[in-house]
């Protein structure tokens, strides 16, 4: 097949006899032979995986991981492309979703994120699956199928210490190790197959949790990190339990951070809400630029995150945390006359969704940013908002997470009239 543009999900797409198919491992402008991985003649597309290359794209590398490739690990999507041109291919992605889904032409550059070399030993957060044998994996693309690994060359250094280390977690579901940039020692967090708590490899500096169905329990050491963060003068450590969300990439919170201060430009004195709060973090950030004049309300869903944020902001009492559902919170605090002159949503992969939106837009703020992880549930939520009278000011991208399909936006929208 002649592959033509890169799609949304990692894979590019071909045409066979006037069939779609969606082929990862291969680049545009390629001309590959595929084997066709999934779907049948006659169904609306069919997915596949280029395992010979005829006529290479000068963008193409040698992969860096050796189980990467067709029929591997399905956790690197690009392992086959320098990583400018990947950057390149996710600028193209988030500027085709937002033309077809916003209709809006946007100029998009994805900017690289310090902290990876070229790429790899990023990764402070890997969820390994384990093998029958008990060995440490990742699973295959599409598949529940376990693919051992010696070490993940994406992850960070001192996740592939603990891969060395203890290759083995016999009687274990998952393992995630998890190594923070406050200093600490990396935390492993472990899944067991049964109700028992198996033998756990002892790991020297680490400490050990269990996920149990009433929550986390330590083992050894502690049930969280702290990990540190800092934009410009200001810095902040923050408590983080277990698998709690946190960015993966080493320099994404500074980035992401200081695109919305940049964007949203907080003031002494004003009134800022932060959605899908998570620990704390742009909550941190709003509250120290706002100041004691102003106030930030942080609104957050999971019961450990809001834990963890109380713990991390009990310090601002300027700053207060509500737990809920964002959709029910916002309700409840519009009938009692919420106003807001600056909002932040960090919503999960599907987006904020319609609801969400219109409930922002009643509240007039001046501005808000919306930091997304998907580019095809930003433009959504974006042309929403350009009914509701707020425009897409300016757009930044960010190769948080190289080798893979994956790009993180801060997105500005500002009143239109």
């Amino acid at each position: 097949m002649d592959v033509g543009p890169v799609a949304h999900g990692g894979h590019c797409v071909a045409r066979h006899q006037g069939q779609v198919v969606f082929v990862r491992h291969t680049l545009p402008g390629e001309r590959v032979r595929v084997r066709i991985t999934e779907g049948e003649v006659g169904d609306r597309f069919l997915r596949g995986d280029a395992v010979e290359v005829l006529a290479p794209s000068p963008d193409r590398v040698e992969r860096r991981c050796p189980v990467s490739g067709p029929g591997g690990c399905g956790g690197c999507d690009w392992q086959h492309v320098s990583t400018e041109a990947q950057r390149g291919l996710k600028a193209d992605v988030v500027r085709e979703q937002l033309r077809r889904l916003a209709h809006l032409d946007v100029d998009v550059v994805v900017e690289r994120v310090a902290g990876d070399q070229d790429g790899l030993g990023w990764r402070t957060r890997v969820q390994h699956a384990v093998a029958s044998d008990g060995h440490l994996g990742l699973r295959k693309h599409r598949s529940h199928d376990v693919i051992p690994i010696v070490t993940c060359p994406i992850a960070h250094p001192r996740v592939r210490e603990v891969e060395l280390a203890a290759p083995s977690w016999p009687g274990t579901r998952s393992v995630e190790v998890i190594a923070a940039a406050g200093g600490d020692g990396p935390l492993v967090v472990v899944e067991p197959l049964g109700r028992r708590r198996p033998r756990l490899p002892a790991v020297e500096g680490a400490s050990v949790a269990v996920a149990a169905a009433d929550g986390l329990q330590r083992v050894r050491g502690r049930s969280w990190v702290r990990e540190q963060v800092q934009v410009g003068d200001w810095q902040a450590g923050l408590r983080v339990t277990g698998s709690g969300f946190w960015q993966v990439h080493p320099g994404a919170l500074a980035a992401l951070v200081g695109a919305v201060l940049e964007g949203l430009d907080p003031r002494p004195g004003e009134q800022v809400l932060d959605l899908y709060a998570g620990v704390g973090l742009f909550a941190a950030a709003l509250g120290e630029r706002v100041g004691p004049d102003g106030a930030v309300l942080a609104v957050e869903g999971s019961a450990q995150a809001v834990r963890d944020a109380r713990r991390n902001l009990h310090e601002m009492p300027h700053v207060g945390i509500t737990a809920g559902r964002v959709d029910e919170v916002l309700a409840n605090a519009l009938d009692q006359g919420l106003t807001a002159d600056l909002v932040v949503l960090d919503p999960p992969r599907t987006g904020a969704g319609r609801v969400v939106v219109e409930q922002v837009a009643a509240l007039r703020p001046r501005a808000l940013a919306y930091v997304a992880c998907d580019p095809a549930a930003l433009a959504r939520d974006v042309a929403t908002f350009a009914g509701l009278g707020f425009g897409l000011s300016r757009l930044r991208a960010f190769d948080c997470f190289p080798m893979t399909a994956h790009v993180e936006c801060v997105a500005l929208l500002e009143p239109t009239g």
